[in-house]
Protein backbone atom coordinates (compact mmCIF):
# COMPACT_ATOMS: atom_id res chain seq x y z
CA UNK A 1 0.00 0.00 0.00
CA UNK A 2 1.01 3.30 -0.58
CA UNK A 3 1.98 5.60 2.02
CA UNK A 4 2.47 9.70 2.40
CA UNK A 5 5.17 10.67 4.49
CA UNK A 6 6.06 14.67 4.84
CA UNK A 7 9.75 14.93 4.50
CA UNK A 8 12.11 17.46 5.37
CA UNK A 9 13.77 18.37 2.23
CA UNK A 10 15.90 21.06 3.17
CA UNK A 11 15.49 24.19 5.28
CA UNK A 12 12.32 25.22 6.52
CA UNK A 13 11.04 22.92 3.47
CA UNK A 14 8.43 20.26 3.77
CA UNK A 15 7.53 17.64 0.67
CA UNK A 16 4.84 14.98 0.82
CA UNK A 17 6.42 11.56 -0.89
CA UNK A 18 4.76 8.74 -1.55
CA UNK A 19 6.18 5.42 -0.60
CA UNK A 20 5.36 1.67 -0.27
CA UNK A 21 4.17 -0.30 2.84
CA UNK A 22 4.68 -3.78 2.16
CA UNK A 23 2.12 -5.63 4.29
CA UNK A 24 3.65 -8.47 6.90
CA UNK A 25 2.65 -10.83 9.45
CA UNK A 26 5.18 -8.72 11.77
CA UNK A 27 4.56 -4.90 11.79
CA UNK A 28 1.55 -3.25 13.02
CA UNK A 29 0.43 0.12 11.37
CA UNK A 30 -0.37 2.97 13.45
CA UNK A 31 -2.12 5.84 12.09
CA UNK A 32 -0.29 9.24 14.06
CA UNK A 33 -3.21 11.20 15.60
CA UNK A 34 -1.07 13.62 17.89
CA UNK A 35 3.02 14.60 17.54
CA UNK A 36 5.01 16.86 19.76
CA UNK A 37 8.15 18.63 17.89
CA UNK A 38 11.16 18.67 19.70
CA UNK A 39 14.33 20.68 20.27
CA UNK A 40 16.15 18.43 17.61
CA UNK A 41 13.41 18.39 15.19
CA UNK A 42 13.96 22.48 15.09
CA UNK A 43 17.86 22.13 14.80
CA UNK A 44 16.81 20.24 11.67
CA UNK A 45 14.08 22.16 10.07
CA UNK A 46 15.99 25.37 10.94
CA UNK A 47 19.16 23.81 9.11
CA UNK A 48 21.22 24.37 12.29
CA UNK A 49 22.91 21.26 12.42
CA UNK A 50 26.45 20.71 10.74
CA UNK A 51 26.07 20.96 7.05
CA UNK A 52 28.18 17.52 6.50
CA UNK A 53 24.91 16.09 8.60
CA UNK A 54 22.23 17.81 7.07
CA UNK A 55 23.58 16.63 3.86
CA UNK A 56 23.60 12.87 5.13
CA UNK A 57 20.52 12.89 6.75
CA UNK A 58 17.94 14.69 4.78
CA UNK A 59 15.47 14.28 3.13
CA UNK A 60 13.79 12.78 6.56
CA UNK A 61 10.91 12.90 7.89
CA UNK A 62 11.16 14.67 11.48
CA UNK A 63 8.80 13.78 14.78
CA UNK A 64 10.34 11.28 17.04
CA UNK A 65 7.04 11.90 19.88
CA UNK A 66 3.91 11.00 19.31
CA UNK A 67 0.73 8.84 19.62
CA UNK A 68 -1.67 7.27 17.23
CA UNK A 69 -4.16 4.61 16.63
CA UNK A 70 -3.34 0.94 15.74
CA UNK A 71 -5.28 0.38 12.55
CA UNK A 72 -3.65 -3.00 11.37
CA UNK A 73 -2.13 -5.90 13.98
CA UNK A 74 -1.72 -9.13 12.76
CA UNK A 75 0.26 -10.40 15.45
CA UNK A 76 -2.99 -9.79 17.76
CA UNK A 77 -0.90 -7.68 20.36
CA UNK A 78 -3.22 -4.86 19.79
CA UNK A 79 -7.23 -4.27 18.79
CA UNK A 80 -7.62 -1.98 16.17
CA UNK A 81 -8.63 1.76 17.75
CA UNK A 82 -6.17 0.98 20.16
CA UNK A 83 -4.21 4.04 21.29
CA UNK A 84 -0.72 3.65 21.42
CA UNK A 85 2.52 5.56 22.53
CA UNK A 86 4.93 4.96 19.62
CA UNK A 87 8.60 4.30 20.06
CA UNK A 88 11.26 6.16 18.42
CA UNK A 89 14.15 3.49 19.09
CA UNK A 90 14.34 0.14 16.71
CA UNK A 91 17.11 -1.91 17.36
CA UNK A 92 18.54 -4.49 15.45
CA UNK A 93 20.05 -6.21 18.07
CA UNK A 94 20.50 -7.38 21.18
CA UNK A 95 23.29 -6.81 23.61
CA UNK A 96 24.00 -8.14 27.46
CA UNK A 97 25.44 -4.88 28.33
CA UNK A 98 24.55 -2.33 25.97
CA UNK A 99 21.08 -1.00 26.21
CA UNK A 100 19.19 -0.68 23.13
CA UNK A 101 19.21 2.99 23.06
CA UNK A 102 23.06 3.32 22.80
CA UNK A 103 23.40 0.38 20.09
CA UNK A 104 25.88 2.48 17.88
CA UNK A 105 23.35 -0.24 15.19
CA UNK A 106 20.25 1.11 16.63
CA UNK A 107 18.04 3.18 14.11
CA UNK A 108 16.22 6.07 15.50
CA UNK A 109 12.69 8.15 14.05
CA UNK A 110 13.73 11.47 13.07
CA UNK A 111 17.52 11.49 13.21
CA UNK A 112 18.50 8.08 11.20
CA UNK A 113 15.16 6.89 9.69
CA UNK A 114 11.85 8.34 8.86
CA UNK A 115 9.79 9.76 12.10
CA UNK A 116 6.24 10.15 12.74
CA UNK A 117 4.98 12.93 10.25
CA UNK A 118 3.77 10.19 7.96
CA UNK A 119 -0.05 9.50 7.39
CA UNK A 120 1.13 5.48 8.26
CA UNK A 121 3.93 4.31 10.37
CA UNK A 122 4.91 0.50 10.22
CA UNK A 123 5.89 -0.61 13.96
CA UNK A 124 6.88 -3.91 15.30
CA UNK A 125 4.51 -4.09 18.18
CA UNK A 126 7.10 -4.08 20.66
CA UNK A 127 7.86 -0.14 19.42
CA UNK A 128 4.73 1.09 20.80
CA UNK A 129 3.11 0.66 24.45
CA UNK A 130 -0.72 1.11 25.29
CA UNK A 131 -1.64 4.41 26.04
CA UNK A 132 -2.89 4.64 29.59
CA UNK A 133 -6.82 5.68 30.59
CA UNK A 134 -7.36 9.16 31.70
CA UNK A 135 -4.30 10.91 30.70
CA UNK A 136 -4.57 13.85 28.31
CA UNK A 137 -3.80 12.77 25.22
CA UNK A 138 -2.00 15.93 23.89
CA UNK A 139 -0.04 15.41 27.22
CA UNK A 140 1.14 11.77 25.96
CA UNK A 141 2.39 13.15 22.72
CA UNK A 142 5.26 13.89 24.56
CA UNK A 143 5.65 10.52 26.20
CA UNK A 144 9.15 10.50 24.80
CA UNK A 145 11.00 13.48 25.81
CA UNK A 146 9.61 12.20 29.90
CA UNK A 147 11.14 8.96 28.88
CA UNK A 148 14.42 10.26 28.89
CA UNK A 149 14.29 12.00 32.23
CA UNK A 150 12.95 8.83 33.77
CA UNK A 151 16.02 6.63 32.14
CA UNK A 152 18.03 9.60 33.17
CA UNK A 153 17.28 9.42 37.05
CA UNK A 154 16.94 5.44 37.00
CA UNK A 155 20.54 5.09 36.10
CA UNK A 156 20.96 7.75 38.35
CA UNK A 157 19.74 5.91 40.89
CA UNK A 158 22.09 2.81 39.99
CA UNK A 159 25.26 4.87 39.84
CA UNK A 160 25.11 7.75 42.67
CA UNK A 161 25.53 6.98 46.38
CA UNK A 162 23.28 6.57 48.95
CA UNK A 163 23.52 10.05 50.67
CA UNK A 164 20.68 11.98 48.32
CA UNK A 165 19.88 14.40 50.80
CA UNK A 166 19.47 17.17 48.37
CA UNK A 167 19.52 17.14 44.49
CA UNK A 168 20.05 20.24 42.28
CA UNK A 169 18.44 20.74 38.78
CA UNK A 170 20.13 23.09 36.49
CA UNK A 171 17.46 24.16 33.55
CA UNK A 172 14.30 26.02 34.13
CA UNK A 173 13.12 24.61 30.61
CA UNK A 174 10.66 21.81 29.56
CA UNK A 175 13.59 19.05 30.54
CA UNK A 176 14.43 20.74 33.65
CA UNK A 177 10.62 20.85 34.90
CA UNK A 178 10.14 16.84 33.70
CA UNK A 179 13.32 16.18 35.69
CA UNK A 180 12.82 17.43 38.43
CA UNK A 181 8.91 16.30 39.01
CA UNK A 182 10.23 12.58 38.39
CA UNK A 183 12.77 12.96 41.18
CA UNK A 184 9.93 14.37 43.40
CA UNK A 185 8.29 11.23 42.53
CA UNK A 186 10.91 8.45 42.05
CA UNK A 187 12.89 9.46 45.47
CA UNK A 188 10.58 11.28 47.36
CA UNK A 189 12.92 11.40 50.67
CA UNK A 190 15.14 14.04 49.01
CA UNK A 191 14.71 17.32 48.50
CA UNK A 192 15.16 18.62 44.90
CA UNK A 193 16.45 22.31 44.20
CA UNK A 194 16.10 24.00 40.52
CA UNK A 195 18.08 26.46 39.41
CA UNK A 196 17.38 28.47 36.42
CA UNK A 197 17.82 31.84 34.71
CA UNK A 198 13.61 33.28 34.69
CA UNK A 199 12.07 33.55 37.45
CA UNK A 200 8.62 33.44 35.96
CA UNK A 201 9.43 29.92 34.56
CA UNK A 202 10.94 29.15 38.22
CA UNK A 203 7.35 29.90 39.44
CA UNK A 204 6.37 27.44 37.86
CA UNK A 205 7.81 24.44 39.85
CA UNK A 206 5.56 24.41 42.25
CA UNK A 207 6.77 20.99 43.84
CA UNK A 208 10.28 21.80 44.14
CA UNK A 209 11.66 22.14 47.12
CA UNK A 210 13.21 25.54 46.37
CA UNK A 211 14.32 27.37 43.45
CA UNK A 212 17.45 29.70 42.72
CA UNK A 213 18.35 31.97 39.91
CA UNK A 214 21.86 31.04 38.71
CA UNK A 215 22.87 34.36 39.61
CA UNK A 216 21.38 34.36 42.46
CA UNK A 217 22.66 31.82 44.62
CA UNK A 218 23.16 31.97 48.55
CA UNK A 219 27.00 30.75 49.76
CA UNK A 220 25.46 28.60 52.09
CA UNK A 221 23.63 26.23 49.38
CA UNK A 222 25.09 22.79 48.39
CA UNK A 223 23.94 19.64 46.54
CA UNK A 224 24.81 16.14 46.88
CA UNK A 225 23.91 15.17 43.35
CA UNK A 226 22.75 17.26 40.02
CA UNK A 227 21.17 16.82 36.61
CA UNK A 228 22.44 19.35 33.76
CA UNK A 229 19.21 19.76 31.77
CA UNK A 230 20.66 23.20 30.28
CA UNK A 231 22.25 22.21 27.07
CA UNK A 232 23.40 24.60 24.28
CA UNK A 233 25.42 27.19 24.28
CA UNK A 234 25.09 27.34 28.26
CA UNK A 235 25.74 24.18 29.31
CA UNK A 236 28.97 25.30 30.31
CA UNK A 237 28.18 27.71 32.59
CA UNK A 238 25.76 25.21 34.38
CA UNK A 239 28.24 22.13 34.27
CA UNK A 240 30.73 24.55 35.91
CA UNK A 241 28.46 25.90 38.55
CA UNK A 242 27.50 22.69 39.40
CA UNK A 243 30.69 21.51 40.18
CA UNK A 244 31.70 24.28 42.45
CA UNK A 245 28.15 23.80 44.45
CA UNK A 246 28.18 19.89 44.68
CA UNK A 247 29.72 17.64 47.66
CA UNK A 248 32.64 15.69 46.90
CA UNK A 249 32.19 12.11 45.71
CA UNK A 250 28.26 13.29 44.14
CA UNK A 251 27.40 12.21 40.93
CA UNK A 252 26.22 14.64 37.68
CA UNK A 253 23.89 13.65 35.13
CA UNK A 254 24.48 14.97 31.99
CA UNK A 255 21.30 15.43 30.24
CA UNK A 256 21.29 18.61 27.46
CA UNK A 257 21.98 18.54 24.33
CA UNK A 258 24.88 20.80 22.65
CA UNK A 259 26.44 21.11 19.15
CA UNK A 260 29.65 22.63 20.60
CA UNK A 261 32.52 21.31 22.70
CA UNK A 262 31.66 21.95 26.28
CA UNK A 263 34.75 22.93 29.05
CA UNK A 264 35.18 21.08 32.09
CA UNK A 265 36.86 21.90 35.37
CA UNK A 266 38.18 18.26 35.21
CA UNK A 267 41.00 19.99 37.93
CA UNK A 268 37.28 19.86 40.69
CA UNK A 269 36.27 16.84 39.19
CA UNK A 270 39.46 14.97 40.20
CA UNK A 271 39.26 16.60 43.56
CA UNK A 272 36.32 16.17 44.84
CA UNK A 273 36.16 12.39 43.12
CA UNK A 274 33.06 12.99 41.08
CA UNK A 275 30.93 10.65 39.13
CA UNK A 276 29.78 11.91 35.78
CA UNK A 277 27.40 10.45 33.09
CA UNK A 278 25.52 11.02 29.90
CA UNK A 279 21.77 9.88 29.35
CA UNK A 280 20.65 9.69 25.68
CA UNK A 281 17.21 8.83 24.97
CA UNK A 282 15.25 5.81 26.23
CA UNK A 283 14.40 2.11 26.05
CA UNK A 284 11.02 0.03 25.52
CA UNK A 285 11.61 -0.81 29.32
CA UNK A 286 11.37 3.01 30.43
CA UNK A 287 8.24 3.51 28.81
CA UNK A 288 6.73 0.42 30.56
CA UNK A 289 7.84 2.21 33.88
CA UNK A 290 6.89 5.66 33.50
CA UNK A 291 3.45 4.03 32.59
CA UNK A 292 3.32 2.19 36.06
CA UNK A 293 4.46 5.51 37.10
CA UNK A 294 1.81 7.32 36.11
CA UNK A 295 -0.76 4.92 37.63
CA UNK A 296 0.66 4.82 40.80
CA UNK A 297 0.63 9.08 40.52
CA UNK A 298 -2.08 10.06 38.77
CA UNK A 299 -0.95 13.51 39.74
CA UNK A 300 2.24 13.87 37.75
CA UNK A 301 0.12 13.70 34.01
CA UNK A 302 -1.73 16.43 35.50
CA UNK A 303 1.43 18.52 36.23
CA UNK A 304 2.50 17.52 33.40
CA UNK A 305 -0.50 19.51 31.62
CA UNK A 306 1.23 22.63 32.93
CA UNK A 307 3.98 22.79 29.95
CA UNK A 308 1.43 21.72 27.07
CA UNK A 309 1.95 24.77 25.16
CA UNK A 310 0.81 25.59 21.62
CA UNK A 311 -1.49 22.91 19.57
CA UNK A 312 -2.30 22.95 16.12
CA UNK A 313 -4.49 21.28 13.75
CA UNK A 314 -2.76 19.70 10.76
CA UNK A 315 -4.11 19.44 7.19
CA UNK A 316 -1.45 19.84 4.50
CA UNK A 317 2.12 21.34 4.41
CA UNK A 318 1.22 24.79 5.45
CA UNK A 319 -0.17 23.67 8.38
CA UNK A 320 3.40 22.14 9.60
CA UNK A 321 5.29 24.80 8.37
CA UNK A 322 3.21 27.10 10.60
CA UNK A 323 3.38 24.98 13.65
CA UNK A 324 7.13 24.57 13.26
CA UNK A 325 7.64 28.33 12.54
CA UNK A 326 5.36 29.11 15.53
CA UNK A 327 7.14 26.74 17.89
CA UNK A 328 10.76 28.87 17.21
CA UNK A 329 9.42 31.32 19.24
CA UNK A 330 7.47 30.21 22.13
CA UNK A 331 9.24 30.48 25.57
CA UNK A 332 8.19 27.60 27.56
CA UNK A 333 5.93 24.39 26.79
CA UNK A 334 5.44 21.56 24.09
CA UNK A 335 4.36 22.16 20.48
CA UNK A 336 1.69 19.85 19.71
CA UNK A 337 0.08 19.26 16.20
CA UNK A 338 -2.98 17.11 16.29
CA UNK A 339 -2.55 14.99 12.71
CA UNK A 340 -6.11 15.01 11.57
CA UNK A 341 -6.79 12.61 8.86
Amino acid sequence: MLNTVYQLKSARQFEAVFKDIELDDQHMLVRPTHLSICHADQRYYQGTRPEEILRAKLPMALIHEGIGRVVYDPTGTYQIGDEVVMIPNHPTEEDDIIAENYLRSTKFCGSSKDGFMQEYVQLLPDRAVLAPRGVDRVTLAFTEIVTVSYHAITRFIRFSHQRRNVIGVWGDGNLGYITSLLLKKMLPESKVYIFGVNQTKLNDFSFADDTFLVSRVPEKIKVDHAFECVGGSASGKAIDQIIDLIQPEGTISILGVSEDHVPVNTRMVLEKGLHMFGSSRSGRADYEGLMKLYEENPDVPSYLENIVGLQFRVHTIKDMVKAFETDIHKMIGKTVMIWDE
